[in-house]
């Protein structure tokens, strides 16, 4: 094995031609050089020099050698370069696992503008998977990070997660509905309506929790159609399909033909959570974390404020 010091002195003395000008430039003394250059030699079994009384020249394989020479050391100094700014978090690449909703909801993008704006050479990849494929894959270490609905558990050894969106629902009526311009809704109201359930392809037990938080409110939904996701759900709504509720981050999707309620006292929420592995964090995996985690902050100051000048306008 080659060994990079060495490359070092036999370049600044092929470069001097002569050693105790490049020992001097090295800062080292000249007996250790030239031991140094004689067992490098060696271990090539080439001799790189001509050696004279008073100089030292390059033979005609110790030419070649020090082209190639240089191309090495210039490559080492790349790679060790590369290796600092991989250490520092500025270059490297992340793969992210995400669920539609934290792509539809702005959550993700947002983010990787964030990212990209302070990290532009950071390769992004993106693995559409449900959540438990995600959480697998952070065990696995093919995933840095993942965007779940649900979190791992929180005695979980290897992952940890924090809650990045906790998203309030909004009723969705076709345009022409009766109550499409009602300034109020009760359980009754609701209870009469056809709806068009969201069965997630996540699990069973959100569209459970859905029908709970119904019952709790007051009403029982009759649900007479399903779609596996919430942007064909209102695609359903607009044609006058039935009534939905969305969740409010995804009110910028909405398509005409639709309006939009809030309703306070239904208590159902949509969680998503960022998740990652305990151990061994890269800069970069924690400063995207850091960045989701900002962007949940700065994103729930906004809605708060956003509630409090509804109520106060109320």
């Amino acid at each position: 094995m080659l060994d990079i010091r060495q490359l070092h002195y036999f370049v600044a003395v092929a470069e001097d031609e002569h050693v105790g000008r490049a020992a001097e430039r090295l800062h080292i003394s000249q007996s250790p050089l030239s031991r140094q250059i004689a067992q490098l030699e060696e271990k090539l079994g080439l001799v790189l020099f001509e050696r004279a009384q008073q100089r030292i020249r390059l033979t005609r394989d110790g030419r070649v050698f020090l082209a190639e020479a240089r191309a090495f050391l210039t490559h080492a100094s790349r790679l060790e370069s590369l290796a600092r700014r991989l250490g520092s978090g500025d270059e490297g690449g992340l793969c992210i696992g995400y669920l539609e909703y934290a792509m539809h909801s702005g959550v993700l993008p947002n983010a990787l503008r964030q990212l990209r704006e302070t990290r532009p050479a950071v390769h992004i990849a993106l693995y559409n998977q449900q959540s438990a494929a995600q959480l697998e894959g952070l065990r696995q270490r093919s995933l840095d990070i993942a965007l779940v609905c649900e979190p791992p558990e929180p005695d979980d050894p290897e992952l940890d997660a924090a809650q990045v969106l906790n998203d309030p629902m909004l009723l969705v009526l076709p345009a022409t509905h009766a109550l499409a311009h009602a300034t109020h809704f009760t359980p009754e109201d609701l209870a009469a309506q056809d709806w068009i359930g969201v069965m997630h392809k996540e699990s069973v037990l959100r569209h459970d929790t859905f029908i709970a938080a119904c019952a709790r409110a007051g009403f029982t939904p009759t649900i007479k159609m399903e779609a596996t996701e919430p942007l064909a759900a209102l695609g359903l709504v607009a044609a006058g399909l039935g009534v939905t509720t969305i969740q409010q981050s995804l009110r910028h999707q909405a398509p005409d033909g639709v309006v939009l309620h809030e309703l306070p006292w239904f208590s159902y929420r949509t969680p998503l959570w960022a998740a990652w592995h305990r151990v061994n964090l890269r800069p970069l995996v924690e400063s995207f974390r850091k960045t989701l985690l900002d962007v949940s902050s700065a994103r729930a100051a906004a809605t708060e404020a956003l509630e409090a000048a509804l109520a106060s306008a109320a």
